[in-house]
């Protein structure tokens, strides 16, 4: 999948903003925990896709009520749908300097995934929603492995947008829900 960065300033790729909040201690000191064991910058971006993968539970998965949306209160609660967990993860490569970006899927609804950009690679998507039976994403930078595949012929597709920032309808899904069971019945269809 070829994505086209909505901007051609790679530093909004590294921004800090009220969602993909890199500055906060939480956020930082996971960073910091993840990077003491990572041997360089891809082990570093690995460690931290699989422990937004595996250590933050996907919502929907544990029948957790409760709705997050910013990356330190993922990392907080350790719980979140597609949409938080690309946002923690999102906040984990910016604590260190890796670009990362948000892309997306159509699947029926929309569907939260990352982009990251690593030296002597382009954008490389990463899907860390959570593995479950049927679903097995890995950390992968020279080929996809992502929880799903669109079915083309299902009209399900893959977005070539890649956002700086959370767009408009993610947010408001996220932020108007009272609890997850809403949030549910009100995910996007569209971006």
């Amino acid at each position: 999948m070829i994505l086209s960065p909505e901007t051609a300033d790679e530093s909004a790729y590294l921004a800090a903003d009220d969602v993909i909040d890199h500055g906060h201690p939480l956020v930082r000191q996971t960073a910091a925990l993840l990077r003491s064991a990572a041997p360089d910058r891809a082990g570093y971006a690995r460690a931290a896709f699989e422990f937004v993968r595996d250590e933050v539970t996907h919502s929907t998965d544990a029948d957790d009520p409760r709705v997050t949306c910013r990356a330190s209160e993922v990392l907080g609660e350790r719980t979140g749908i597609c949409y938080a967990k690309a946002h923690a993860l999102a906040a984990l490569l910016r604590a260190e300097g890796i670009p990362a970006g948000l892309c997306y899927q159509h699947l029926g609804v929309v569907h939260g995934l990352v982009a990251l950009k690593l030296p002597g690679h382009g954008w490389a998507r990463q899907d860390p929603r959570g593995n479950r039976p049927g679903v097995d994403a890995r950390f992968r930078l020279d080929a996809e492995q992502l929880a799903y595949v669109p079915d083309h012929l299902a009209g399900e597709f893959d977005y070539p947008t890649l956002y700086a920032a959370p767009p408009g309808a993610v947010l408001a899904a996220l932020r108007q829900a009272p609890d997850r069971a809403r949030l549910d019945t009100t995910l996007p269809v569209t971006l």
